[in-house]
Order: structure tokens, then sequence, then C-alpha cells
């Protein structure tokens, strides 16, 4: 009887993993080299990027589950990278902002980032590049309709 299932080349669930080990191998060594872990760094880039937020906020821009984030949060306190405050408007939640220290990580390393994403952009195409950026957000939006 003939398989109906995809070969893992054509399995969208292996493919995106792989592409995403693909994208991240450089960049867990100057995640490394700052000391802080790639859920860290993505919640550190939503603060840089977008200003103070709360949790909730940050849990869906920076892709982590709101328990997971909470964790997260507590180191990042710890390595005075964030601080936490009460939401003026509700003191029930929180904001959290980066720190003076966290905004520098950001900064000391972006280039980096930036470098390497332009070299995985060259080696791909800048046209295929744009592409999958746009095919992903697309996907991702599926998600919301």
């Amino acid at each position: 009887m003939p398989r109906s299932d995809p070969k893992i080349s054509r399995s969208l669930p292996i493919m995106l993993l792989r592409g995403r080990e693909k994208v991240m191998g450089p960049i867990r060594a100057m995640l490394a080299d700052a000391g802080i872990t790639e859920q860290q760094w993505r919640v550190l880039r939503v603060l840089t990027e977008e200003g103070a937020q709360d949790p909730t906020q940050i849990a869906q821009k920076a892709c982590l589950l709101l328990p997971s984030l909470t964790r997260i949060l507590q180191k990042l306190e710890e390595k005075g990278l964030i601080h936490r405050r009460p939401d003026p408007d509700d003191g029930r939640k929180q904001i959290v902002v980066p720190t003076e220290a966290g905004a520098d990580i950001i900064r000391d390393n972006l280039s980096t980032s930036i470098e390497l994403t332009r070299q995985l952009r060259n080696q791909m195409g800048p046209d295929r590049f744009e592409l999958l950026l746009d095919l992903l957000n697309e996907l991702d939006d599926l998600n919301e309709t």
C-alpha cells in the first residue's frame, strides 16, 4: 500500500524546524557571548524596539507562552536587564521596561545579528529571501482569521 504522508523533505513542520536551526545556529553563538538565551534576546528586542509593555503583549510579540515569559522576566530582572513597575492605569498589571544594560545588549549585538541575516539573504538571493518572509508572514496571519 503506498504511503500518503509526505516525505520528510516536504513536511512543513520538519522543514520549519530545519530552517529555524539554519537561522539560529550562528545567532546562538552571538547570544552565548552576550550571556543571554534566545528567549531573553527576543524579549529584549521587543522591549527596545517597541518600548515598555505588559507581559501579555511581550509574550505575543516574542512568541512565548505566558508561563515561560514569567520565568524569563525573572531571570532578566535578576541580571539587571529589565525592571517591572505597576501599570499606572491598572495597578493589578505590570509594565516591563528594559534597563540601560538591557538596551546595551541589543545595541552591542544588533549589528552582528543584522550581518548574519545579510549573509543568509545573500545566500538565498534577495528576492527569495523577501518571498520567504512574505510567505511566513502570510502563514502567521492565517492563525488570526
